[in-house]
């Protein structure tokens, strides 16, 4: 089984679509946020990307450009944007997000890609 992943959300104002999120380990984040700055950030993130949506956190996920980042966050450092999404965003849990798993249904679908502008009735 892997590990759980929560995700820490940042909007830079109440009545922004924009959202910038940092992926964390939450038992790492909940300990580094109560001032266990012992704690290496590798430790509590899963990666130093950070990811962007302009349609809600619920939305499709892009990375954000340096000039984003350096206007939201005055840098692009991904340390300095990590640590201020994770001093000043809001933590969404979700029990779908894991590492280390398989896709559930995979006997389910024919798995075939169409490359050739044909529906998959005429792959064998």
């Amino acid at each position: 089984m892997g590990r759980e992943l929560t995700k820490i959300v940042y909007k830079p104002t109440t009545e922004s679509n924009d959202s910038y999120i940092a992926i964390v380990n939450p038992a790492e984040y909940r300990k580094w946020k109560e001032g266990g700055t012992s704690i290496p950030l590798t430790e509590v993130v899963d990666s130093f990307q950070v990811f962007w949506s302009d349609q809600g956190a619920q939305g499709l996920l892009g990375t954000p450009s340096n000039q984003q980042l350096d206007n939201v966050f005055g840098s692009h450092k991904d340390v300095d944007v990590i640590t201020h999404i994770l001093q000043k965003g809001k933590e969404e849990t979700g029990k779908a997000i894991r590492t280390g798993e398989t896709a559930p249904n995979l006997t389910k679908g024919s798995f075939a890609v169409d490359t050739k502008g044909k529906s998959t009735t005429g792959i064998p």
